[in-house]
């Protein structure tokens, strides 16, 4: 079991974050206070806990309805550059380099805001954000993503305003990075709204589609057929899979997303709000990432699902024995699928993820030897050696693991060649690391 402290220092890549799903107790209760709108409690503490308990209903729809409160107050310019603010605070102190924030502009229009307005509100939230992070000597990368809701009408309207701000020269200023559907998904399939996706292809503008959550493959190949790269959750794949006496089979839609890589953004306390399993012991996570699909941790909604990008990694790493170098490697698939530009990609890879995961791997000890390196004297190939290998070796097991730990390594120093670094103690930069694409190994 990897230690909870080292986890939450390590840097993490957020990309399923629902921004109404996320306020803080203390900051909602006060502006529900300031618009006379009536809480389940207005003690934060308890609230916190209220939200973690009425989320726990075991179908999306009931989970879906305790929004009802966070968007109340999120009607106005102020309410929303607020959350938006803290939002990128808190994602910050949980040690979030990158993270994708999304909401549905439609959903905050009851005080009379123009979908422009709100969509600069927001981004606003997230400049004010960021620059308070840099100012405590933080750094964070916060993005927005507009949803339309799947049971409405009006998914045309928010591609548009998605495609409106989308790239530096505009409103939005590089902030608003894609599209995506939310909501009810059983019986709202995808293809409810194909000309919303046929505008955002035209105009190159990338797109994430929820599915495989309250509904199953059906939903998952309408989000395909309508250009899905990355999917909601999509965990219900595990539903064509196939038992037979040679081992597992996958159906049609199963092998596609894991041949062609498409990306789940998974969020496992949330699957558990929502009937997908009982417990994270028996989230199909461990089946699908053993399985060899791309898979991605996320929070989904921090407040409703009471949990931080921390708090999922622990629990991922007790329930499926995951090592650190898996964490990085999940986390270097989110950076890899982000919808960022690629020199912010490679820059957060070089600078930030690598070092970060090579000066932990420098104060493991060497299994072999019993020995731990000097993190401020050790070079970045012996610390991303040692993180690749520790708790893979045992006297017991070395000869069976060191096979699969020398595939793994040579999958990190290809991508690391790609860009110009290297494991070998000849050429490595010293302080300096970069990333992998996310190419699955078994773990």
């Amino acid at each position: 079991m990897i230690d909870s402290d080292i986890i939450a220092s390590l840097p993490k890549v957020e990309l399923h974050d629902h921004l109404d799903g996320g306020v803080r107790p203390a900051t909602l209760v006060e502006l529900a206070e300031k618009i006379g709108y009536e809480l389940p409690t207005t003690d934060p503490v308890e609230l916190e806990k209220w939200f973690y308990e009425a989320a726990n209903s075991g179908d999306l729809p009931t989970y879906l309805t305790t929004f009802d409160h966070t968007t109340a107050v999120m009607q106005t310019v102020e309410g929303l550059v607020r959350i938006t603010r803290e939002a990128v605070e808190d994602l910050a102190a949980d040690n979030v380099c990158y993270a994708e924030l999304r909401y549905a502009p439609e959903q905050h229009q009851a005080d009379g805001l123009s979908l422009q307005q709100i969509v600069e509100a927001t981004v606003q939230g997230v400049k004010e954000g960021e620059r308070l992070v840099a100012e405590q000597g933080g750094r964070i990368h916060v993005r927005l993503i507009l949803c339309a809701m799947r049971h409405a009408d009006r998914s045309e309207e928010i591609a548009q305003l998605t495609v409106d701000n989308y790239g530096e020269h505009t409103p939005g200023e590089g902030y608003v990075v894609g599209f995506d559907i939310a909501g009810a998904e059983d019986g709202f399939p995808p293809s409810k709204h194909a000309a919303a996706f046929d505008l955002l292809r035209r105009n190159l503008v990338p797109f994430t589609i929820h599915a495989g959550e309250a509904a199953g493959v059906d939903s998952l190949r309408d989000a395909l057929a309508q250009g899905a790269r990355r999917i909601g959750h999509g965990v219900r794949v595990y539903e064509d899979f196939n038992a037979t006496m040679s081992g597992i089979e996958l159906g049609q839609v199963a092998r596609f997303m894991r041949d062609q890589r498409i990306a789940l953004e998974i969020c496992p306390t949330s699957n558990t709000q929502t009937g997908i399993c009982d417990d994270v012991a028996e989230h199909p996570f461990g089946l699908l990432y053993e399985m060899g699909f791309f898979c991605t941790v996320n929070t989904d909604n921090r407040l409703v699902s009471g949990t931080t990008m921390s708090r999922e990694f622990e629990l991922l790493a007790e329930h499926c024995d995951l090592e650190l170098w898996q964490l990085l490697e999940l986390t270097n698939n989110a950076l890899q699928v982000a919808f960022c530009d690629e020199s912010l990609r490679e820059d957060l890879e070089r600078n930030v993820l690598y070092p970060a995961y090579a000066e932990i791997g420098n104060s493991l000890p060497d299994e072999a030897m019993g020995e731990v390196v000097d993190a401020e004297g050790a070079e970045f190939s012996n610390g991303m050696q040692r993180l690749h290998g520790h708790g893979q070796l045992s006297a017991a097991g070395a000869d069976a693991g060191q096979q699969d730990i020398e595939l793994s390594m040579e999958n990190l120093k290809a991508e690391l060649e790609e860009l110009g670094l290297s494991l070998d103690d000849d050429d490595a930069d010293e302080g300096t690391g970069a990333g992998e694409d996310g190419e699955q190994t078994s773990s």
